[in-house]
């Protein structure tokens, strides 16, 4: 295994950073709780010694990532942020100012696709280390929990079957004309036209016309997936790079309205699901489930999120608590001793069925268990706010592992959030208290 790169060090020329900036600020002093030699150790685990420039800092990356979910920021804004703040410089490890930036946006891809959920999942483990360490959660906080499960959109745009069918054949016809194959026809000009021709008539309750239009689509798709294949056939190279793109399409032209199983609503995240929401204003949201955990108590800092995980294949709730609470005793150590849920999660799998209180239970609910139970509803605001404020609401990160990658970076941004609060609290209890004391001796 090799070691990052870490070539920074203080500039003769210029003043250090932590001369500059205020030592009482709160992102200062939530550098210094931090452990960065385990993120390192955690971090360093993918890098292998080979050939090649090394690596970037590990703190480096590590704090981007966490000052990008904590502040929701895209990867260019945080890019431009991080020349203008000096405590964002001082966050990641550097001891000068520096004017420009020693890395680039697409290192944050990189870092990513590199780590993984596995791996990342230890900035969401060091956030609940430094709340237990600065006294804003206490290890008894974590042994009654709460878990929820909440659906993390994709960033697609709404499916329709006429949108789906134009943008095959536009992709088609794209990867056609860069590969050098010359189509027969590549009907972008009249499944344009279809294309909103079928929204028109549908506004219209033309349903006629509109399932007309469609048919249209539909026959023009099908004759360019077999113009392509009779052009290909026998180079295995074409063959390999029209693969994805025509099985894309063949599903397409074969799914139905009401058909059992898993379907395309995107060409380009078709790893996405159709997930029932049952409101009126969203009947479907369309992306993965998440299951989320906070404590049943009310901790000092806030309700900290204890673990978070993309769940593919739009799975039951109840079977999803039993590997979910698993993963949470691993990642806190502590072994959960009382689990709230809500109804959706009767007939769980949970090992323990006496640990778990499903909302509205009756039978084994004492005064205590009651009021923790009232409590169960606190984990919504906090799904709230991942959505709102730490970038949950529509995941950009490409396939499955970007959306289990983003859900982990959202709660350790989330807990990261928090902890900044807190310690922006205790500063100013400090200061007040500083003042008091200065006032009383003053007055003797």
């Amino acid at each position: 295994m090799s070691k990052p790169r870490d070539e920074r060090q203080r500039d003769l020329f210029r003043p250090a950073l932590i001369e500059i900036i205020d030592r009482g600020h709160p992102l200062v002093r939530l550098a210094h709780e931090i452990d960065w030699a385990f993120i390192e150790r955690r971090f360093g685990e993918v890098h292998h010694a080979g050939v090649g420039q090394p690596p970037l800092p590990s703190r480096l990356m590590a704090g981007l990532l966490i000052l990008k979910h904590m502040h929701s920021l895209a990867d260019e804004v945080l890019c431009d942020r991080w020349v203008e703040n000096p405590y964002f410089q001082y966050f990641c490890g550097e001891a000068s100012f520096c004017h420009k930036r020693p890395f680039d946006r697409s290192s944050l891809t990189h870092w990513r696709q590199r780590l993984g959920e596995e791996r990342l999942s230890a900035l969401l483990q060091e956030s609940l280390s430094v709340a237990h360490r600065s006294g804003a959660i206490e290890g008894k906080d974590l042994e009654r929990v709460v878990v929820d499960t909440t659906v993390q959109e994709k960033a697609i745009a709404y499916p329709t079957e006429a949108k789906l069918l134009y943008r095959a054949i536009v992709k088609l016809a794209a990867l056609a004309r860069k590969t050098g194959i010359e189509l027969r026809q590549s009907y972008l000009r009249v499944a344009k036209r279809a294309a909103i021709m079928v929204g028109r008539y549908r506004h219209a309750k033309q349903f006629k016309r509109a399932n007309r239009e469609l048919k249209f689509l539909r026959i023009r798709l099908g004759r360019l997936v077999r113009d392509i294949r009779r052009k290909i056939a026998g180079d295995t190279v074409l063959e390999d790079g029209f693969a994805k793109l025509l099985s894309l399409a063949m599903r397409l032209l074969h799914q139905k309205h009401r058909q059992r199983g898993p379907k395309v609503y995107s060409l380009h995240a078709p790893e996405v699901e159709c997930i029932g929401k049952g409101k009126a204003h969203k009947p479907y949201e369309f992306g993965c489930k998440v299951s989320v955990a906070t404590p049943a108590t009310h901790p000092k800092g806030g309700q900290f999120v204890l673990h978070a995980k993309a769940l593919h294949g739009n799975p039951f709730d109840g079977h999803t608590l039993g590997p979910v609470v698993a993963d949470l005793e691993k990642l806190t150590g502590v072994e959960t001793k009382r689990i709230h849920v809500d109804r959706g999660y009767r007939g769980h799998n949970h090992k323990n069925r006496l640990r778990v209180f499903i909302t509205g239970q009756v039978r084994r609910a004492t005064k205590a268990i009651r009021r923790e139970m009232k409590r169960r509803a606190a984990v919504e605001p906090v799904i709230g706010h991942l959505k709102s404020d730490h970038r949950m609401d529509r995941n950009h990160l490409k396939g499955p592992e970007g959306d289990q990658i983003n859900a982990v970076l959202a709660a350790a941004g989330y807990n990261f959030h928090l902890l900044l609060r807190w310690f922006a609290r205790i500063w100013r209890a400090l200061m007040q208290m500083l003042f008091v004391r200065v006032a009383i001796d003053a007055a003797a």
